[in-house]
């Protein structure tokens, strides 16, 4: 058993939020070394003067963020590191906190409204097919069209059977990855990139190459000559302000690394799950170059999350493949969601909900202009989030737990980046996670932190 004490003088209020993150510190820097066992919890508290509840409601925030585990009979123990991937978000919300670490939509009554009449719809509406069949052919066929017309009207042209639905964005990453590239290949993506997108190259077996990137994008030159350095087979992209920086790729840009792509046959993965709810977005790479993008097109985000739906359109070269892989790894996609979606796309409903996020996404834009104070540059009205970087000499780990003991979770940038090359310490911070007024109570906690740093942060990757 560890004989590491905090000094109970440096613990502050809620006291569990100060003891859990005392403890994780001492993880990070390595005085808790990985398979070291924490007192008990009755010991410790005795030992700091807190209650048992205390310490347990501590132990539990550590277990929820991954750094420790219980063993029934054995004790708490602190965990390997490296085992899995830490996700920039906390796995659940706990006590006091302020949670503006996960990305979600702004969410009101009016979507538990739209959903419980969905399913109502469903009870009555939900054909044979899609309640009893196992045969993926016999049930997604009509929501391919519809499917196919919705991305028609964007100028994206797939027929119908080269358009996989799966269940979410996450699931079409997934299958696009195992279509265009086999084990043991490399994969290029911005340095900062997709938060899932490193821990699933490792386990499919890809090697992912960080490439640098400026406020608008990949450089094309940098693609290029990782290009003509390493075999690539593909690149990942988020153009629009889905990405880290919350920034949308120029319509030159997006020309440009098209060209790239083409001088070295490279197929290109297109996230692009905010679509439609971006009004001035440049046409997508997949109306670009239709013979080499395969398109991601989610819903969770611009609707309702329990819409876990995504199309993901391939070009003829990959669309079997791309089938093939998504039948094995995940069968379909849940076909009573998939019979709401399209009810959805036909009915006016998605259309409703897209622009009804759009504006509530342009006043949260306009709150954290007002609380942070000039402290945000560059980023999009329709982004989902905010890309601080932080003054120099703070660091985003050190922010980020002292956010936390201030009773705000915001993302550490670590999580997003391919590459520490060029690196500069940032924060994310998500505005459609809780309401206004939390909103701004934690912006203000963040402006407050910032003021305390030295100069004020730039714009910046």
């Amino acid at each position: 058993m560890t004989n590491w004490l905090p000094d109970p003088a440096l613990l502050t209020r809620p006291a569990y939020l100060s003891l859990a993150e005392h403890i994780a510190r001492a993880i990070e820097a390595g005085t808790l070394a990985a398979g070291a066992r924490l007192p008990p919890h009755r010991r410790l508290a005795d030992e700091l003067g807190l209650s048992v509840q205390t310490v347990s409601r501590a132990y539990e925030d550590l277990i929820r963020r991954d750094l420790i585990a219980g063993e029934i009979g054995r004790g708490t123990f602190v965990r390997q590191k490296g085992g899995e991937a830490r996700q920039p978000y906390l796995p659940e919300r706990s006590g006091e906190l302020i949670d503006l670490s996960i990305l979600k939509p702004v969410c009101d009554t009016l979507h538990l409204d739209r959903i419980r009449a969905a399913f109502a719809w469903l009870g009555e509406s939900l054909p044979a097919s899609s309640a009893l069949s196992f045969r993926p052919n016999m049930v997604m066929p009509r929501h391919r069209m519809i499917g196919a017309e919705w991305l028609a009207e964007m100028g994206i042209e797939v027929p119908a059977h080269n358009l996989t639905i799966t269940n979410g964005a996450s699931s079409a990453i997934t299958a696009a990855l195992m279509g265009v590239a086999p084990v043991g290949s490399t994969i290029a993506a911005e340095a900062l990139t997709h938060h899932t997108l490193m821990p699933l190259c490792g386990y499919l077996g890809l090697h992912l190459e960080g490439v640098a990137m400026d406020g608008s994008g990949m450089l094309p030159a940098a693609l290029d000559e990782a290009a003509r350095r390493t075999a690539l087979r593909a690149v990942f992209l988020q153009p629009n302000v889905i990405n880290p920086l919350a920034a949308q790729m120029p319509a030159d840009r997006r020309a440009e690394l098209v060209a790239v792509a083409r001088r070295h046959d490279l197929a290109i993965i297109e996230n692009d799950i905010l679509n439609r709810m971006v009004v001035d977005a440049p046409p997508p790479l997949a109306a670009l170059a239709p013979e080499r993008v395969l398109y991601i097109h989610g819903f969770t985000k611009i609707t309702v999350p329990a819409l876990r739906v995504a199309y993901l359109a391939a070009p003829d070269r990959f669309a079997t493949a791309v089938a093939n892989r998504h039948l094995v790894s995940s069968w379909m996609a849940t076909p009573p969601i998939v019979e709401i979606l399209s009810h959805w796309l036909t009915d006016g409903t998605a259309a409703e909900l897209i622009a009804w996020q759009r504006l509530r996404l342009a006043e949260r834009h306009a709150l954290a202009q007002r609380v942070l104070a000039g402290r945000v540059s560059g980023t999009h009205p329709q982004a989902l989030h905010l890309w601080l970087r932080l003054p120099e000499g703070r660091a985003e780990e050190e922010f980020v737990a002292e956010a936390r003991l201030r009773g705000v979770a915001v993302a550490a940038g670590s999580a997003f980046r391919a590459t520490d090359r060029g690196r500069r310490d940032s924060v994310r911070i998500a505005l459609g996670s809780t309401d206004l007024e939390e909103l701004r109570q934690g912006l203000s906690i963040v402006g407050s932190m910032l003021e305390e740093g030295a100069e004020a942060p730039l714009p910046g990757i």
